[in-house]
């Protein structure tokens, strides 16, 4: 039998992200490949950064969590767009990556555009996070 979690265990799992990245986190937007994992130095040029609202991200329910409110940036650099790391206020500590596509593209985290050009608005259209081992 594969290991399973309850509802509630996925769901605290889930908030546990937020609440370690802390209330001023911030979403970097990179061009380039994705670093290994989070503890690996950043790589690709970062595009833009926007620091999250205190309370960016739903409660988890059924094992899911998604954005709140409008998360948009106005970009530093011009680059195709390709993964995010949500870090800590410093901008140090990574604690999420993932990949980014184009709205409907199926990324992780999904923006309105990929392709930017630096002082261009940039909003990401949606962000879930889901648990697994239902």
């Amino acid at each position: 039998m594969a290991l399973q979690l309850s509802t509630q265990v996925r769901n605290a799992r889930l908030d546990a992200i937020e609440s370690t990245a802390g209330v001023s986190a911030k979403l970097q937007i990179r061009s380039g490949v994705a670093p290994a994992n989070c503890a690996a130095a950043s790589s690709g040029t970062l595009l833009a950064e926007l620091t999250l609202p205190s309370d960016y991200m739903s409660a988890a329910s059924s094992g899911s969590k998604v954005k709140i409110g409008t998360w948009a940036a106005t970009a530093s650099a011009t680059g195709t767009a390709a993964h995010f790391r949500i870090v800590d206020s410093a901008g140090t500590t990574c604690h999420l990556q993932g990949s980014i596509t184009a709205t409907s593209g199926g990324g992780d985290m999904e923006l309105d555009n990929t392709s930017i050009a630096s002082g261009q608005s940039v909003t990401v259209s949606t962000f879930t996070l889901n648990e697994a081992n239902a």
